[in-house]
């Protein structure tokens, strides 16, 4: 089986390296096709992604991928973005969950937020009226967000989840947030067995910092979708445990959401955890749940014993040090 490997920027080849290290002793039988993106190949190569990325990425279905930063004042978006649009990856899964030995003020979170991943307003429709006002397009359709919301009802159903709650802003976006409330209302009614409501985005983030317990999965515009994915990583601990999916119908790309921490980039000190759990979500799949139920058990023994942990959780341990403990725990 082959599946595609985008090391990315500053600490991607550390992490990464960790990730195929742990593949090899759980013996998947993954072959990796390796690729470089991001700011540093471009200051190399003058290319953003290395030729046959694209093609790769199509042919294999599979990506996992590090952390990619983009050159600045060059003109480019996004690789992310730049790797959902081309690929249609129409949905970004992002579980959050509370893990022992990782420091947070919440013990109970345990959700999933799915976000609508290729339009809102990072279709990036903008453009200047004139030299003092900017303008930009919120554009919401009908069929992509009858598609998420029959996506999260999807996944709750195959995974044992209760809720699905729509997040919007309907009250002052009449038309577009209220297009995307009544598409996901209108789906609602195709899945009984799974309770459904919805919460208005401001008093969203108020309930989630104070009862997060009370949410299960949340199904959010782009926008909406980003900043409510953060914000509920700092629930748990950070982005270092924040693993994610972009889902399409024929392609899956799968990584750590943090950035490239080049300011420890090639130190041996960066946490694999992010890339770890979206490599888990990976296996799951691909059919092997099993191998990712023994990789998520070794992680939290690991993190919960914190003898071989990484600084940023309060140890001592090294990128690779911590990977060791991680394997013989398999």
């Amino acid at each position: 089986m082959k599946a595609v490997l985008i090391q990315g920027d500053g600490i991607g080849r550390e992490i990464a390296e960790s990730v195929k290290e742990v593949s090899a002793e759980l013996e998947t039988g993954i072959v990796w096709d390796e690729y470089q993106a991001g700011a540093q190949y471009y200051e190399a190569s003058g290319k953003l992604l290395q030729d046959g990325l694209l093609e790769a990425i199509a042919k294999d279905g599979i990506a996992l991928k590090g952390p990619t930063a983009t050159p600045i004042g060059k003109g480019f978006r996004s690789i992310n973005v730049l790797l959902r649009q081309h690929f249609a990856t129409y949905a970004n899964l992002r579980p959050v969950k509370t893990m022992t030995g990782v420091p947070s003020r919440y013990e109970n979170v345990d959700l999933v937020i799915v976000r609508e991943n290729t339009e809102d307003l990072y279709k990036g429709i903008e453009y200047m009226y004139d030299q003092d006002t900017a303008h930009g397009i919120k554009l919401i359709s009908r069929a992509a967000s009858e598609r998420i919301a029959r996506f999260s009802f999807d996944y709750a159903k195959k995974n044992g989840r209760h809720k699905v709650t729509a997040v919007h802003k309907a009250n002052i976006m009449k038309m577009t947030d209220g297009l995307f409330l009544e598409s996901f209302q209108k789906v609602a009614k195709e899945y009984p067995e799974i309770a459904s409501d919805s919460v208005i985005i401001d008093a969203l983030c108020m309930k989630l910092v104070t009862d997060p317990a009370q949410f299960d999965v949340l199904c959010a515009p782009n926008l909406y979708g980003d900043i409510i994915s953060d914000l509920c990583a700092g629930l748990v601990g950070g982005l270092g445990f924040a693993p994610s999916a972009n889902i399409g119908d024929k392609v899956r790309i799968y990584e750590a959401v943090h950035g490239s921490a080049p300011d420890i980039a090639g130190r041996d000190l960066a946490n694999p955890t992010a890339l770890l759990m979206s490599f888990e979500m990976m296996l799951k799949d691909l059919g092997m749940k099993e191998k990712a139920d023994r990789l998520q058990d070794a992680l939290m023994e690991v993190i919960a014993q914190g003898k071989e942990t990484t600084a940023d959780i309060g140890g001592h341990a090294s990128t690779s040090a911590f990977t060791q403990a991680v394997k013989e725990r398999l």
